[in-house]
């Protein structure tokens, strides 16, 4: 609390012993309605206010995801959403007010609100609010002063609802929700949590399950559109990148009556001075619903970059892009995978040294070899044909669920190995492994085993696929940040990685990819892929060429022979068009 603040409310509370006499005095010369929840805390602030050196400092709140937005950058904003966007609310409602700098930059900016309304669960905040809103009418002292409500409340659990229903004027939904997930909150033992609910209205399965984690902002601004879309009045928030296209993927069944939907990308290391991708969303609520979201620069609001969202029944990452290569967005006739998934790396991985086994633990491993495979992870995908192992993996089972106790029985050095390390499986935190065998692992099957693969790193944001040989005689296997199709003939495997590997899949991975995901490829994303519309846009000349550089550069030796039979398993039976394509290349 700033002196000029402190010395005029003790000069104004001075004389005064009731709290609501004080609430009242407060209310007309600062607009904010309820100064103090009761006599208790009056009496408190009282002797606060007149020992200034006892106000301690609030917490340390970053690892809540809480960054305060500075009230330079809420001015700016404010700013550009009258002058650019033509606003002028007559209420403001901020979810998570934190210090109150949107309120502040609301009040210098928009000149015909009538009622703010902030809600905050962090005590020091709200008074804080609190102060900055008194500095603000001490330094501008002829400024409208509306009605100001700050609530003390967890926002999951303010009912939103019963603001809505009496609105009838111009809305504006302003601030900047905790850039956070639930998951990182539950670790921290944060009691501001949403109760388990079907939030994004899933059916069947999806509804029971839920989806595990999710972003609290992303959270907050469905509440908001739960609430308020049938509003007058626009929403504008700062969130996660993700949080908008997760926005944008639910939009399409959802249809939240929202519209003129807008990202403008903001420099959150100049700002907030973290390494998250951040945006202001805004839109237009009370309104057709629409599904595509127009993407600029928040320092060049003028050029856009580009259009994502919905077209027709498919999600893209850039529209434009996207109608340039749409043709072969379909459904690939092989099954992508994921790798392995043992969660125990410390124990299940291994180097391989002087012949010898050693986990990270620095421990030599005598294991039998049997047991033992290749490993590959998404930092060895950046080379295009792989046929040796960095690391190597103990593979316990070759399906899921299998019974795993005759590892004690053919295995013995294997066994002792793992039974030895037994209560680190056991504290494994996923729920997957409850109930299951021992040393169970997860993404195996038969396809794990294939001899020959085709990959794709699913963290990297390399748009390149590798072909995947056997190692001494074993197939390679992948862990599961790596997304692969298996196959038994090796012709299908490069045939295959010839054509993920073209220009025009390149394009289009990038038309519905986010790099900014934190898993730019994704089962869903590679199951797009149409292998059989992609053999339609590469002609046999181009396909022979980059076999034969393949060939030559790897000591390969694969023909088209089987081409045929490829496309036959693409796209049973085969059209004339491509008979044309067979007959030439056998």
């Amino acid at each position: 609390m700033s002196p000029k603040a402190t010395d005029i409310l003790n000069q104004k509370l001075n004389r005064i012993s009731l709290f609501n006499k004080a609430n009242e005095i407060l209310f007309e010369a600062f607009g904010i309605n309820h100064f103090f929840s009761n006599q208790e805390e009056y009496e408190r602030f009282k002797s606060a206010i007149t020992n200034p050196d006892d106000i301690v400092s609030d917490t340390e709140r970053l690892d809540y995801g809480d960054f305060q937005t500075n009230i330079e950058f809420a001015k700016t904003v404010t700013s550009f959403l009258k002058e650019k966007k033509g606003l002028n609310p007559q209420i403001v409602i901020e979810p998570t007010c934190g210090k109150g700098n949107f309120i502040i930059a609301a009040l210098s900016t928009f000149k015909q609100i009538e009622k703010i309304i902030g809600i905050e669960i962090f005590m020091p905040y709200i008074w804080e609010t609190k102060f900055s809103i008194i500095d603000f009418y001490i330094s501008h002292p002829q400024e409208k002063k509306p009605i100001i409500e700050l609530h003390h409340f967890n926002v999951f659990n303010f009912k939103f609802g019963r603001i809505s229903d009496k609105l009838n004027k111009e809305i504006l939904i302003l601030g900047n929700p905790p850039w956070v997930t639930n998951s990182k909150l539950s670790s921290l033992e944060s009691t501001n949590l949403p109760k388990k609910s079907n939030f994004k209205k899933h059916n069947g399965l999806d509804a029971i399950t839920g989806k595990g984690n999710f972003d609290i902002g992303e959270y907050i601004t469905l509440m908001m559109f739960d609430s308020f879309q049938n509003s007058a009045g626009h929403l504008a928030l700062l969130v996660k990148n993700t949080v908008i296209k997760n926005i944008l993927v639910d939009q399409y069944r959802i249809k939240y009556k929202i519209s003129d939907i807008e990202k403008l990308r903001i420099d959150s290391k100049k700002i907030f001075n973290v390494n998250v991708e951040a945006s202001l969303l805004i839109c237009k609520l009370n309104s057709k619903p629409e599904y595509i979201c127009n993407e600029y620069n928040f320092k060049d609001q003028e050029k856009l970059l580009r259009e994502f969202g919905w077209v027709k029944n498919k999600f893209v990452s850039d529209i434009n892009l996207y109608h340039q290569y749409q043709d072969i967005d379909g459904v690939c006739k092989f099954e992508w995978r994921q790798g392995i998934k043992h969660d125990l790396s410390e124990i299940m991985e291994l180097d391989k040294i002087n012949r010898l086994y050693v986990n990270k633990k620095d421990e030599e491993v005598k294991l039998e070899e049997n047991m033992i495979y290749g490993i590959l992870k998404s930092s060895d995908l950046k080379q295009i044909v792989i046929n040796k192992p960095r690391k190597y993996t103990i593979v316990t089972q070759k399906k899921v669920g299998m019974d795993t106790s005759y590892i004690e029985q053919e295995y013995q050095k294997t066994f002792k190995y793992l039974e030895s390390h037994k209560e680190k499986f056991e504290k494994r935190k996923s729920s997957i492994y409850k109930n299951m065998p021992n040393f169970s692992i997860f993404g195996v099957g038969d396809y794990s085993f294939k001899p020959y693969k085709v990959a794709i790193s699913g963290l990297y944001k390399t748009f390149s696929f590798s072909l995947i040989l056997p190692f001494n005689e074993k197939p390679l296997l992948l862990d599961d940040t790596c997304y692969f199709l298996g196959f038994d003939e090796i012709e299908y495997a490069v045939y295959t990685f010839l054509l993920l590997n073209s220009d025009k899949t390149n394009q289009f991975l990038r038309a519905i990819t986010f790099p900014d995901a934190k898993r730019t490829f994704t089962k869903e994303i590679l199951m797009r892929i149409d292998l059989f519309k992609l053999t339609k846009s590469i002609s046999l000349s181009e396909l022979q060429n980059n076999l034969e550089n393949l060939n030559n550069n790897y000591n390969i030796s694969i023909s088209l022979g089987k081409w045929g039979n490829y496309l036959r398993k693409l796209n049973p039976p085969i059209s004339f068009e491509q008979m044309d394509i067979f007959t030439l290349a056998t």
